[in-house]
């Protein structure tokens, strides 16, 4: 890229799963640089795909945590190339793809605080871990520990109203588990264990940076409602697992100012602040800029929401985590498989393939579908676990067929009726200031928008999330800089762009959708029951 004027900015980065990427913001909150490396086209030595290595059990996952490390060397070199003024920079933060884990060996920390500038970070760093390969989210080949830990604090739902989710698989307790059962001599030669989001801004600090409370309420280990980790969970996975973690931080945490080696070598500014780094999902709830109420649909190959809770209920579906940019809130996550795909295949099966077809269905049918109602789960759904395709007529009995139009509005009005009944379940509740924030591919048919806003009784705003965690990590490097006690990060984020005016509810949606909500949610029961057979 060209050479900029000077621009006085924040840095926000993102450690995902297939590169790292870097935007600079500036005090206007213009995002004017951009700059990535991808792990398998950039640094194909590693060897992965998609980021990963997938072993041959198909159910262990990891990534080469040296590879993070020199795909910080290569972005910062373009950057310098490319005539980057570092000494703009007032703070940076970042965001990491949440549960991964990396064990920084004994004696890493003093490579940390003594980096060499005439050297790069790999160089000095690749005697420093004690697992090569780190475990990343993808990875489920810890059930076992799983099990086990749900046992030790009784049970599954104990567990969740302890840390904010049941025990998955991916969760870094039950990772951290694992290694120590069958890699016992590695754990013990373990000084420190980071997510990836506090091994990233660890690099930056040029010494541990502690992890902070949103990324660590996807561990399975933290009390969401103390902040502290839980002394059960820490026994359950691992000895001596407190001092390897050391203490949590709230999330917008000043952690120190950046490393000297990125001073002499980059020319970033001294005096340059590193906010605590958070989760990729906490962080774009930031770059979205969800506020008390709001709720964010990403309408993808699975759909995603995010809820901005004040008090949360935990359950056996989804998960609550500390709130990244409020230490007082919490935010839920609950992902749905079924999306986009199912979307498209009730299109090429009702309306002849046609996407114009299908918003001429949603126009044609009326709110509440004349009392038919649809469950679509092609593939086993996470929330709720059912399969299949489930059809109620307007006397609630099973048919085994609509017709074309029927059968598009009844799909469209289950998705989002169950988003809305799942989302209650875990404390979420509409408010006359709730916003519903779009995203995804869906988000562009209005006409599905438009059955959101009507189910959710709120309206419907589009916005670009393109770079959503990256700027979600620049918003929260200046709400770190503000100050944070005094200054909410609605006030820090307020010249942002707005999002766009998509949908607003129907008149009568609210009388309608009332009426039907417990009706829909009695048939998902219903079916529950019925492929569960009795609860114990």
């Amino acid at each position: 890229m060209a050479e900029h004027a000077p621009r006085r900015c924040c840095l926000g980065w993102d450690f995902s799963t297939q590169q790292v990427k870097v935007v600079a913001v500036d005090a206007e909150l213009n995002v004017f640089y951009e700059e990535s490396v991808h792990f398998d086209r950039d640094l194909p030595e590693f060897g992965t795909q998609g980021g990963v290595h997938v072993h041959k059990d198909g159910l262990t996952v990891t990534s080469p945590v040296l590879m993070w490390v020199q795909a910080l060397d290569i972005i910062l070199e373009k950057m310098k190339a490319s005539g980057f003024d570092f000494s703009q920079v007032l703070a940076l933060s970042g965001a990491g793809q949440q549960h991964g884990s990396i064990y920084w060996k004994a004696g890493a920390q003093q490579a940390l605080t003594s980096l060499s500038p005439d050297l790069r970070l790999h160089q000095q760093l690749q005697d420093c871990f004690s697992i090569s390969d780190c475990p990343v989210w993808m990875d489920s080949s810890t059930t076992a520990q799983c099990r086990q830990l749900e046992a030790a604090v009784g049970g599954a739902q104990a567990l969740s109203c302890l840390t904010g989710s049941r025990a998955y698989e991916r969760f870094t307790g039950n990772q951290i588990a694992k290694i120590y059962q069958q890699n016992p001599e590695a754990y013990s030669h373990t000084e420190r264990i980071s997510l990836v989001s506090s091994f990233a801004a660890s690099l930056f600090l040029g010494s541990y940076s502690p992890i902070d409370y949103s990324d660590g309420s996807g561990m399975n280990l933290l009390q969401i409602q103390d902040k502290v980790w839980s002394q059960t969970c820490l026994g359950a996975c691992a000895p001596h697992l407190e001092e390897k973690l050391g203490p949590p931080v709230p999330s917008c945490s000043v952690v120190g100012a950046i490393s000297s080696y990125y001073v002499q070598r980059y020319g970033f500014p001294p005096g340059c602040k590193v906010v605590a780094f958070t989760g990729d999902n906490p962080a774009s709830l930031a770059g979205m800029r969800l506020e008390e109420g709001d709720i964010a649909v990403s309408l993808g190959t699975s759909d995603t929401l995010f809820l901005w809770l004040q008090e949360p209920m935990p359950a056996l579906e989804g998960h609550i985590f500390c709130n990244p940019v409020d230490s007082q809130h919490y935010m839920a996550l609950l992902c749905f498989k079924n999306g986009s795909l199912m979307r498209e295949k009730i299109r090429d099966e009702s309306v002849s393939r046609s996407w114009s077809d299908f918003s001429k269905a949603l126009q044609s049918t009326e709110m509440g579908n004349g009392g038919n109602l649809g469950f679509y789960f092609d593939v086993m759904e996470i929330t709720p676990e059912i399969i299949g395709r489930h059809r109620f007529n307007t006397e609630n009995h099973k048919v085994a067929a609509f017709p074309g139009d029927v059968e598009v509005r009844a799909l469209i009005e289950g998705q989002f009726m169950a988003k809305r009944i799942h989302a209650e379940g875990l404390g979420y509740r509409v408010m006359s200031k709730t916003k519903i924030l779009a995203t995804g591919g869906a988000s562009h048919n209005r006409d599905i928008l438009q059955v959101l806003a009507d189910v959710f009784g709120a309206p419907v705003y589009v916005i670009d999330t393109a770079n959503s965690a990256c700027v979600g990590s620049a918003y929260r490097a200046f709400h770190g800089l503000a100050g944070v006690t005094d200054v909410p990060f609605s006030e820090v984020v307020k010249l942002a762009p707005n999002p766009r005016l998509a949908a607003t509810p129907s008149p009568g949606a609210s009388q309608v959708y009332k009426a039907l909500l417990p009706q829909y949610a009695k048939l998902e029961q219903k079916i529950l029951s019925q492929t569960r057979g009795p609860p114990e």
